[in-house]
């Protein structure tokens, strides 16, 4: 009997051990993937403004690639469900490659349309990217689930400097294109990305994952999960909102393009470095009041880009954002932890992101247009809007009695 115990303890510290590693693999990849995103918004707008027929459609490039971004999540899903997470993330890599090349040869050409078509990819690439933050739950005990999607998320970290230091010692070495090479070196790293993740091995989806579980319109008829939902898609989406108009609005306030990199590197430290403590502050305060604290601390970024246009405010305001979108959207992914069974997580998942990806489309294209027609501050005046609403969610979810709240959980989790 004791040898039996003996071998059950050896084989539930092996698997956590591979948890651990898978989950560290994935961090990797995060802040390899991140990269490519990073690259995107510090030179989209810019690029856009080069090569558009009209100026009012700078920035028509970053929302497309957020437009790829919600096109894709649900066969990226599919594709989870039906051969497992690591095919789904070879086919995002391989998209990640396609961008880099394509968007270099648009570059060359100076075709703007071409350009788009690789924004696409670029989404369908980010898109892949931020389901590894779920792939990690898979990869632990349910205990540890919040911690291990924070951890993946703090990868993200690594992205922040890669990103736009590829931009900085890039963007001139191939002229007279500007950021030409920029785009060969973003392929090279999400070819990197990909050997990495030829090593994680998330569990296979089993029978009953296939099949489903409860219909969608079950699910999404769940009280928390409309919350989590919401508030997924307003930090997101006013994160987007922000910083696609950032970079531009600091050229037109005639910045120079070296402190645009370095605010959108502050930036995206900022969304991923509190990474290494979120799950912890999730563990004990609870998703709802993390969220609260990343919408407040969003509420603030925008306060503070309305009290002046120099590089201090700009660069406070973006790296505010930043902290403000990892509070708000990793304690919304949590909450959308809590609203399903194992076997319908793919499902969910690829639901939740194809609903919080498909608003942020809205918000890029609003954003061009916004900046361009009527400048910086009324882009940060509309932001109070969306953060409004979220916050009256998670009131009505605070006021519900705890015995309903945890009723539910327990009801629907299934972890």
């Amino acid at each position: 009997m004791s040898q039996i115990n003996a071998n059950a303890v050896t084989g539930v510290v092996s698997a956590v051990r591979s948890g651990n590693a898978d989950v560290w693999r994935l961090a990797i990849a995060q802040a390899l993937g991140g990269a490519n995103s990073a690259v995107v918004y510090a030179t989209g707008a810019i690029v856009g403004n080069m090569l558009a027929p009209s100026k009012a459609l700078a920035t028509l490039p970053i929302s497309i690639f957020v437009v790829g971004m919600a096109a894709c999540t649900l066969p990226a899903g599919a594709i989870a469900r039906r051969h497992g997470r690591r095919a789904a993330f070879l086919t995002g890599t391989g998209s990640g490659v396609l961008v880099g090349l394509l968007a270099s040869l648009a570059v060359v050409r100076g075709s703007f349309w071409l350009f788009c078509v690789a924004m696409f990819f670029g989404g369908a690439y980010a898109a892949v990217v931020l389901s590894f933050r779920f792939a990690a739950a898979d990869c632990v005990p349910a205990a540890r689930r919040p911690r291990a999607l924070s951890t993946v998320m703090a990868g993200g970290v690594f992205a922040g400097v890669i990103g736009p230091q590829l931009v900085t010692y890039t963007m001139d070495l191939w002229q007279p294109y500007l950021f030409g090479a920029t785009y060969l070196a973003q392929a090279i790293v999400a070819a990197v990305s990909a050997l990495v993740l030829l090593g994680v091995r998330v569990p296979m989806p089993t029978e009953a994952e296939v099949a489903g579980g409860r219909s969608l319109g079950t699910i999404v008829r769940q009280p928390r999960f409309i919350i989590a939902v919401i508030c997924g898609v307003v930090s997101y989406t006013l994160m987007n909102f922000i910083m696609t108009a950032a970079p531009l609005a600091m050229r037109l306030c005639r910045l120079s393009q070296e402190t645009s990199n370095v605010g959108l590197q502050w930036h995206i430290i900022a969304m991923y470095a509190p990474g290494f403590f979120t799950g912890r502050l999730i563990t004990r305060f609870g998703a709802h009041r993390v969220v609260a604290a990343g919408l407040a601390l969003t509420a603030a970024s925008a306060a503070i880009g309305l009290t002046g246009a120099d590089v201090a405010h700009f660069w406070l305001t973006l790296i505010l954002l930043g902290l403000g979108w990892n509070f708000g959207f990793v304690g919304a992914s949590a909450l959308v932890l809590e609203c399903h069974r194992p076997e319908e997580r793919t499902r969910v998942q690829s639901l939740n992101d194809f609903l919080v990806f498909g608003t942020m489309a809205v918000g890029s294209f609003s954003s061009g247009s916004l900046l361009t027609t009527y400048g910086w501050d009324m882009v940060l005046w509309v932001s109070f809007v969306p953060l409004t609403v979220a916050l009256a969610a998670l009131v009505t979810m605070a006021s519900s009695p705890p015995g309903e709240r945890s009723s539910k959980i327990r009801g629907v989790s299934g972890l």
